[in-house]
């Protein structure tokens, strides 16, 4: 007993990890994020603690914007325990072009986690809003400005915003807005006691830019203060530091590495109580030893104090730390937020009833098909559809006018000359109903075992025409059948020859229908994956993600459209040379007939 209870103790232990945890039954849908930490390692970089993970959404690794409640109310982030909610906010969410832009405060166990991930739970219409955007930064950063549509505000707690501000907010900025600065404009920041910038904790300023020419002598960012102010800028593309030190003595340092027009590039600036430190896109630019007093004036971005040498192009995810961040946390972020980041991969959309076993990679990629290419698909459905309707249908019809042939050809081959002189005899005395209906007479009276027989049509219809010949050329009264002219036996060939090219027209109706399914499948396909492929890549640039991980999903997906014509074309690829084999073999077996027949006639009746 002692042992069984003991066996029982270890299952209820073992239970939560054997059994996958669904956080809550309101919800109905959830992914799993990663963090590719194999990836950052090559980089020589690590998971700083109090990190923001950017998660875009696109078509290429998330389908369910449809599940989505308005807004994005039902979002929730979940550690990698699926129980520790986490803060987060929505930068951006267009549902109609299936983009999303979420910005999530890690958790302090993602740096020693083996395979860090989130889970991203969403799909309750119920649900109230779970952002929580000011509680999402860390206490060291006292400012962030991220240009959104609805104007330019500080994100974070601190509610440091501008006193003045004449940039323009518009679209095409790194991640979602940006900041448009055309030379004239202006973000004036009043001082504040939380924007206090102290070299004994040291401080951090970080921005993206994008500038389309080389600039003259524009200012980025100016910083004043007593004695000590400092002002970062550019010449020509170059980024310059203009730096009046504590002792009041003004100096002018310039970073090792050019900005490139047209491209989106990462400045950030580290103080500490000796030094200055420059960085361009996360990789150390320049260090210079420099002692500066505490800042505590006005800050502007865009222009100096006095609104000079104003800056022209464009700022994103302006930001403002009061300790001295290090390289490693610098470098972390450039490569989340950069526009080549691949540092997350997304895993498949799951449902309670789903988490009983892995999804197939077939279902996986049919998940992925875009509403294009269901259309296609659909289109490809229908042609494969009616492709095998012919060929089955026709195979049927074949196979039943050869086995009549060869069952005529067997009767025909035993008649002699007498017999057939008798058929003809027959076939005379009937002439009125060949009159009346000749094709109907002889599928429903004489002959109805050959009704299926192309054979006996053509030999019922060369009898008829020789009938006809007999009652002219004897008369009313007498019954000579022995004789016929040249010019009538061509033109009861003629006669039988039409027959043949109807019965031949017959045996070909439909298969155009398989030559339109070989040659129009393929393309069909092949325009759906074109279009599944310039989707992809549209909702990638549309988001700023290029990784192997966010094109694959799509790709496959548009893939499917290819297959789908393959799949229609290889089979009526097959059914068409087959049946085409078949209507060969009786298309000779009814030109030969004809021959035989006309040559048996022109040996007893000329």
């Amino acid at each position: 007993m002692k042992r069984f209870k003991f066996l029982l103790l270890l299952l209820l232990i073992a239970a939560p990890s054997v059994v996958s945890a669904w956080w809550s039954d309101e919800w109905g849908f959830k992914k799993k994020i990663s963090l590719d930490v194999q990836q950052l390692k090559k980089d020589g970089v690590t998971v700083p603690e109090d990190s923001f993970a950017l998660i875009r959404l696109h078509t290429g690794n998330f389908l369910s914007f449809a599940e989505l409640a308005e807004q994005g109310k039902d979002i929730r982030i979940l550690a990698e325990d699926e129980t520790t909610p986490l803060k987060f906010y929505i930068e951006k969410l267009d549902p109609i072009n299936e983009m999303a832009l979420i910005w999530v405060k890690l958790p302090k166990s993602v740096a020693t986690a083996a395979e860090p991930s989130v889970w991203l739970y969403f799909g309750n219409p119920e649900a109230v809003d779970g952002q929580d955007m000011p509680g999402s930064y860390n206490v060291n950063q006292v400012l962030s400005y991220q240009f959104a549509a609805s104007g330019i505000k500080d994100a974070t707690a601190n509610a440091n915003n501008p006193s003045e501000s004449t940039a323009t907010n518009g679209e095409g900025g790194l991640i979602a807005g940006a900041g448009l600065f055309q030379g004239s404009q202006i973000i004036r920041i009043p001082a504040t006691p939380s924007l206090q910038m102290s070299p004994t904790a040291g401080w951090t300023v970080s921005t993206w830019l994008k500038i389309d020419q080389a600039q003259q002598d524009t200012v980025v960012f100016q910083r004043t203060g007593s004695p000590s102010s400092f002002t970062l800028s550019l010449k020509e593309q170059m980024p310059v530091l203009q730096v009046t030190d504590a002792t009041g003595v003004a100096q002018e340092f310039t970073g090792q590495a050019a900005v490139t027009p047209a491209a989106w590039h990462n400045l950030t600036l580290v103080a500490t109580s000796d030094n200055l430190a420059l960085y361009l896109d996360g990789i150390a630019s320049g260090l210079f030893p420099v002692k500066l007093a505490d800042l505590n004036g006005e800050m502007t971005i865009g222009a100096d104090a006095t609104g000079g040498r104003g800056f022209s192009g464009a700022l994103d995810q302006f930001g403002v730390y009061k300790v001295a961040r290090d390289a490693n946390a610098i470098k972390f972020d450039v490569q989340m937020q950069g526009t080549g980041s691949g540092l997350l991969t997304y895993g498949d959309d799951a449902t309670p009833d789903s988490e009983g076993g892995d999804e197939s990679y077939v279902l996986s990629t049919l998940n992925n098909v875009t509403v294009d290419g269901w259309v296609i698909i659909g289109i490809l459905g229908i042609m494969c559809l009616i492709s095998w309707m012919v060929m089955i249908v026709k195979s049927i019809v074949i196979n039943r006018i050869h086995g009549e042939n060869r069952k005529f050809e067997e009767a025909f081959n035993h008649l002699g000359t007498q017999d057939i002189a008798t058929l003809n005899a027959k076939e005379s005395e009937d002439d009125k109903d060949y009159e009346e209906s000749p094709l109907l007479f002889s599928l429903t009276k004489n002959h109805g075992a050959f009704t299926g027989s192309s054979l006996y049509r053509i030999y019922h219809v060369g009898v008829e025409e020789m009938n006809k010949r007999f009652v002219k050329a004897v008369g009313a009264d007498v019954v000579n059948p022995q004789i016929l002219s040249a010019s009538s036996m061509a033109a009861v060939k003629a006669s039988m020859d039409a027959v043949v090219v109807r019965e031949l027209q017959k045996l070909n109706a439909q298969m155009v229908l398989l030559t339109i399914a070989i040659s129009g499948g393929p393309f069909l396909g092949l325009l759906g994956t074109v279009v599944g492929v310039m989707i992809t890549f549209a909702a990638i640039a549309a988001s700023g993600e290029i990784n192997v991980n966010a094109i694959a999903p799509g790709i496959a997906a548009a893939l499917v459209a290819t297959v789908a014509g393959l799949i229609v074309a290889i089979p009526a690829l097959f059914g068409y040379n087959y049946l085409g084999s078949r209507i060969k073999v009786i298309t000779a077996d009814m030109h030969v007939f004809v021959d035989e027949f006309v040559a048996k006639l022109a040996e007893q009746h000329t």
